[in-house]
């Protein structure tokens, strides 16, 4: 009787051990996933921002009213990382294309094993012009 209770010891003492060595391992995939879920949310805000730009585009032909627009549809977003680019094809009924680059950093600690430095995140959208 004696001898499988400290069999049962050793055993709660070797799980013990596992758990603490695995944890680690468990802990930094938790905060990769949580960075996945930041930039997952920036990529969104940046469609956002493309499609607000373009309907700015689509009907004012003030490229500094367009990058207003995006960045007002994108207020998570730190402005000086956002590059919104306008290309223009002819007048009424043509497209314009609004393309939006963000540099998302890595905000999460201990995330950047996973990732690099910067993750570069890009939206664009087109709508046909409606001024003339």
């Amino acid at each position: 009787m004696h001898n499988s209770a400290s069999e049962r010891g050793r055993e709660r003492g070797s799980a013990v051990v596992e758990f603490a060595l695995v944890l680690p391992i468990l802990l930094l995939l938790c905060l990769a996933l949580v960075q996945v879920g930041l930039l997952a949310r920036d990529q969104l805000l940046l469609v956002q921002a493309s499609r607000a730009g373009s309907r700015q585009a689509a009907v004012d032909p003030d490229d500094g009213a367009v990058r207003v627009a995006a960045l007002d549809a994108a207020p998570g977003l730190d402005p000086a990382r956002v590059e919104v680019t306008v290309v223009r094809a002819g007048g009424v009924g043509q497209p314009v294309v609004v393309t939006v680059d963000y540099g998302a950093s890595i905000a999460v600690p201990l995330a950047g094993v996973f990732f690099p430095s910067e993750v570069r995140l890009e939206a664009s959208t087109a709508m046909r012009q409606e001024f003339s």
